[in-house]
């Protein structure tokens, strides 16, 4: 088991979300940057599609009740293993009665958490990822236990570690792709789009929206479908870049979209960090 001890911002958990259940109206949910997690389970030896705990802005700490491993991915709060300072991408042996905590922030805005086995929560449409209105909860509580697998240390004794990608905290690019009502932005706005966006304190893992103010003439689109990573642009000219819990379908012109690499990136983005679109082939 690992017991919540203090379950900081927002500590919830995700995999790699449900899929085919748009069509009555399921959200995807999942890891908001699954670069990070996959390289969490990687490094375990995980199946990638394996349960991990994702805490948004650290400032959560964790009671482990059971041996196991762990390696931390994404944002470096200056996670501690009991009193030690530990590395993110790389593997840790965890004794029974250990305490993981987060810190300071280095770099980034969501970490993972990644367990030997994986976190064995409830699943529900196929997937243990919370999500409003599917499962029972939506966030970790003080005092929440979570099931994870018995480890044998002697069973895992050599593991890998990488070095940590500051270019996917760090660049400010977006690789994208032409949404379908791009083409009905004139030059001038196509330009204005290309151009550098601060991000909002408006953000979450429905949606982060951009400050700054994008000329639209457009007229609003039939209710159309959308998915994590859509770009719309709202009748007040501020744009809305959708995120793993956002809705299924929308009535804003959809000018672009993110790829997979790109959703990742920017969830590792805090307010006032500067983002820019690159349209993919340019």
């Amino acid at each position: 088991m690992i017991e919540v001890i203090h379950p900081g911002i927002y500590c919830s958990v995700q995999d790699e979300g449900r899929f085919g259940f748009a069509k009555i109206g399921i959200p995807m949910a999942g890891v908001m940057d699954q670069f990070s997690a996959h390289l969490g389970n990687s490094l375990l030896k995980n199946q990638k599609t394996d349960a991990l705990i994702e805490v948004t802005f650290g400032m959560a700490k964790f009671k482990f009740n059971i041996d196991t491993f762990i390696c931390i991915t994404g944002a470096d709060f200056s996670q501690k293993l009991n009193d030690d300072f530990i590395n993110t991408q790389e593997v840790y042996k965890v004794k029974k009665g250990s305490i993981l905590s987060f810190g300071k922030r280095n770099h980034g805005f969501r970490t993972y958490i990644a367990v030997k086995g994986g976190i064995q929560s409830e699943i529900v449409l196929k997937s243990r990822s919370f999500s409003k209105e599917i499962t029972s909860k939506i966030r970790l509580e003080k005092g929440d236990k979570l099931s994870i697998l018995a480890q044998k240390f002697i069973e895992y004794t050599r593991f890998s570690k990488v070095k940590i990608y500051e270019s996917h905290f760090l660049n400010p690019n977006l690789e994208c792709f032409p949404g379908p009502e791009f083409d009905r932005l004139n030059n001038s706005q196509k330009q204005q789009l290309l151009m550098s966006f601060t991000i909002s304190e408006d953000n979450n893992r429905v949606g982060y929206q951009l400050n700054e103010v994008l000329e639209n003439n457009l007229a609003p689109i039939l209710t159309s479908a959308v998915m994590p990573g859509t770009v719309q642009l709202t009748p007040s000219g501020k744009l809305v870049i959708l995120m793993r819990d956002c809705q299924v379908t929308g009535g804003y012109p959809r000018v672009l979209q993110l790829s997979e690499v790109a959703i990742s990136k920017m969830s590792q983005k805090i307010r006032s960090d500067h983002v820019k679109f690159v349209l993919n082939g340019q």
